[in-house]
């Protein structure tokens, strides 16, 4: 069955939501589905404009209506009529980000498709809460795409936690790249280690305590994979002991994964791979001139609620455009 059956991107116009458009073509033409494009226009900057220009202002307005229409089209057909697809194209006025959620509830979309490179370290940096805002006010799965897509994804890491949101996460993988190797990685810690090594408790109890959580998981993430229906030649397990951020991201390092899909992970996984905060981004990421705020290799973001998956750019790319 077709999971994927409507595929929605939102649109700025911008070169990084042009990606965005591509890949989710070409997800259309691989799943079927159908392909829908939403821009907005906001509401006050097009009271704005009509203020400004006085008695102008309705002319003015309507020209910027017609670019962005005209725009939409070229991007529509662009994108689409190479893979023989067909997207339809919303034009919206409003706050960007309700238009876009309420745009995505009506269109009943399985997939929320949005670019995810910024032109600088500002935006970068502020993409993480516009992202996490979005997550908040759609009840859909978001994919962000960070590159010019230019084949079907072929590695997937799965973030899986064990809770019915991990079952979600990996469907959803299967359905965004049912031809890739799924890696679902589990990341634990021991419970209560670091107060039994504070207590004296001996280290070689510790680690068969540690041994056993590692068994334990590694059942589990089996268990998922037969929940799921992947083949076993379809992925492999991966149980890492420590920080499930930094788990993720050093296996896509290593393993050079191309996308990442994650569930309901809670607030400190955002910060990590969403906001670029804390001691892992330090470590890994290039820093904004002036700024204690560093970019994120990964531009991404996960929810409370939500599922989301984005993908990696194996080149080490900046992100600039």
């Amino acid at each position: 069955m077709n999971t994927l059956q409507t595929l929605l991107v939102a649109t700025d116009l911008s070169a990084p939501s042009r990606h965005a458009a591509q890949r989710a073509a070409m997800l259309a033409r691989q799943a079927g589905a159908r392909l829908e494009l939403v821009h907005v226009l906001e509401r006050r900057a097009l009271d704005e404009l009509r203020r400004l220009f006085d008695d102008d202002g309705e002319a003015a307005q309507g020209r910027v209506r017609e670019q962005a229409r005209e725009a939409l089209s070229l991007l529509a057909s662009e994108v689409g009529e190479p893979l023989g697809v067909s997207a339809g194209q919303h034009l919206l006025e409003g706050a960007v980000l309700e238009s876009i959620g309420m745009q995505a509830e009506l269109l009943d979309a399985a997939l929320l498709i949005v670019g995810a490179r910024g032109a600088s370290c500002m935006r970068a940096w502020l993409l993480g809460a516009t992202a996490e805002r979005l997550l908040r006010l759609t009840r859909r799965p978001i994919l962000l795409v960070r590159q010019a897509p230019r084949e079907p994804y072929h590695r997937v890491i799965v973030a899986v936690d064990f809770s019915p949101w991990s079952t979600r996460a990996i469907r959803l993988a299967q359905a965004v790249a049912p031809r890739a190797r799924l890696i679902l990685l589990h990341a634990y810690d021991v419970p209560f280690e670091g107060k039994m090594r504070i207590s004296g408790v001996d280290a070689d109890m510790i680690k068969r305590y540690a041994a056993k959580v590692h068994r334990e998981a590694l059942l589990r993430l089996r268990q998922s994979a037969r929940e799921a229906g992947i083949p076993a030649a379809s992925w492999q397990p991966l149980v890492i002991h420590g920080d499930a951020a930094a788990a993720v991201l050093q296996h896509q390092e290593e393993e050079g994964s191309d996308l990442i899909v994650l569930g309901k992970h809670g607030v400190g996984m955002v910060e990590e791979l969403l906001l670029g905060r804390g001691t892992l981004t330090r470590q890994r990421h290039k820093a904004c001139p002036g700024r204690g705020t560093l970019r994120h290799a990964c531009c991404g973001s996960l929810s409370i609620q939500f599922l989301i998956g984005f993908d990696i750019d194996r080149q080490g790319e900046s992100g600039a455009d």
